[in-house]
């Protein structure tokens, strides 16, 4: 059943809807693990590490909103159930418990920059496909830098 139809040939809706969805299980899993940092964080940096990871959770959920709606707009429905992103999330993950501010710091740092790799390479599939994917991608793809930056500027050996 298709609901909406799309303006887009038929393989550069493939191509486009592959790259939101792919992103959009990357942008859920990641505001998911920024979640459970930021409950379990400990540590002397506790209180900015703590409000930084809400930061990037807000960031990523909202990413996450645009990009399904992108994929409903050119007709392929976005799947956001946990199920799918249990099973696709394949992002640095957090351990079980209480979490170090520096261990939260690297993972978040880990975890954004494997995110950040892999959506520039969604934008190079997406660049004859879709420009407005492509656009789209290339804007979250310029937050999640400088999320990452910033936890990076946290864990900079010898500056503490």
């Amino acid at each position: 059943m298709t609901v909406v139809r799309s303006t887009l040939s038929d393989e550069a809706r493939r191509v486009s809807c592959e790259a939101l969805q792919d992103t959009l299980v990357d942008l859920l899993g990641l505001s998911l693990t920024g979640k459970q940092a930021h409950w379990n964080v400990v540590g002397p940096r506790f209180r900015s590490v703590h409000l930084q990871l809400d930061e990037v959770v807000s960031a990523a959920r909202t990413h996450a909103d645009t990009v399904a709606e992108r994929s409903a707009a050119l007709g392929v429905p976005p799947d956001g159930r946990a199920e799918t992103i249990a099973k696709v999330f394949s992002l640095p993950a957090l351990k079980e418990g209480w979490l170090r501010d520096e261990e939260a710091v690297a993972v978040m740092a880990q975890a954004l920059g494997s995110a950040v790799m892999r959506l520039r390479e969604r934008i190079d599939a997406t660049e004859k496909a879709d420009l407005v994917t492509q656009d789209l991608l290339i804007s979250i793809t310029a937050d999640l830098e400088k999320q990452r930056w910033m936890f990076e500027a946290e864990n900079v050996p010898g500056a503490s």
